[in-house]
């Protein structure tokens, strides 16, 4: 218990002294994403604006769903939240191997480069939700007091995707398949989380198991929060942002412990 403490005291101290260093990349990241790019912001917005109008003319013509609410609201809330950690974990999993120079020539604590490719994806989030609000005057549906809670939600949403973008690096350093059974993997994922349909509507075994997926929680406490008029529920989201917290510590300190690793690997 005390290597822990230590480990973890070492890796805040790391981070605090190479802030600046994580605010560098991830402002060389977005220029380089968006460089020589005719949208440039426009495609945060264009990416779950263009899934939201499929998947609108889809279920609510086709499928009819009934979500209480106009379904292009639901469907935009859950796919801004879903783009954002799916877009974060994506570059998250060759952070390191499209970094070898810095990884195998110059000491610094390397997780900057998992959590540099989060705070991208977190301003993309910010900017798509821009859309969010539009719609919302849009419709007529107006946030309560309960748009309080959003910091809350996006900080436990931040530390579960940055808990799972570290052993997705560190993964992918050792064996570089991992990147396309990812690609798998957050399709079957995002389809197994209530994005596009309210997870409730699915009864039976499939239902429980749904139910225990963690995005689910978060992406209805974002709609709690800022549609419903709703705090979240309190077990599930508690439940969720308490195992983020474990996740985040333990996959930090197995990164941190492993890093110097890393340059033969490359």
């Amino acid at each position: 218990m005390s290597r822990l403490s230590a480990d973890i005291r070492e890796m805040l101290a790391e981070q605090w002294e190479y802030r600046e260093l994580l605010w560098q990349i991830s402002r060389r990241d977005v220029l380089l994403r968006y460089k020589q790019s005719l949208m440039g912001f426009g495609w945060a917005i264009f990416m779950p604006l263009a899934s939201t109008i499929i998947f609108s003319v889809v279920l609510t013509r086709v499928a009819r769903i009934d979500v209480s609410l106009p379904y292009p609201l639901f469907a935009y809330s859950g796919l801004a939240a879903w783009n954002f950690s799916a877009s974060a974990l994506r570059f998250s999993v060759t952070s390191l191997t499209v970094n070898t120079n810095l990884v195998t020539k110059v000491y610094l604590p390397r997780e900057v480069f998992p959590f540099s490719a989060v705070m991208v994806a977190l301003i993309d989030f910010a900017v798509s939700s821009l859309v969010l609000v539009v719609m919302m005057v849009y419709y007529g549906v107006w946030p309560t007091w309960t748009v309080v809670w959003l910091p809350a939600v996006v900080a436990v949403h931040v530390v579960f995707t940055l808990g799972l973008a570290l052993p997705l690096a560190m993964g992918n350093l050792y064996f570089r398949d991992v990147k396309y059974l990812f690609e798998v993997a957050i399709q079957l994922w995002m389809f197994s989380t209530s994005v596009l349909y309210p997870i409730e509507n699915i009864g039976g075994r499939a239902g429980a198991i749904l139910r225990w997926n963690p995005m689910t929680p978060i992406i209805e406490a974002y709609r709690d929060v800022i549609l419903f008029g709703r705090t979240p529920e309190t077990v599930p989201f508690a439940a969720v942002a308490l195992g983020a917290l474990v996740l985040l510590a333990v996959s930090w300190v197995v990164f941190h412990r492993a890093e110097f690793t890393f340059a033969e690997n490359v």
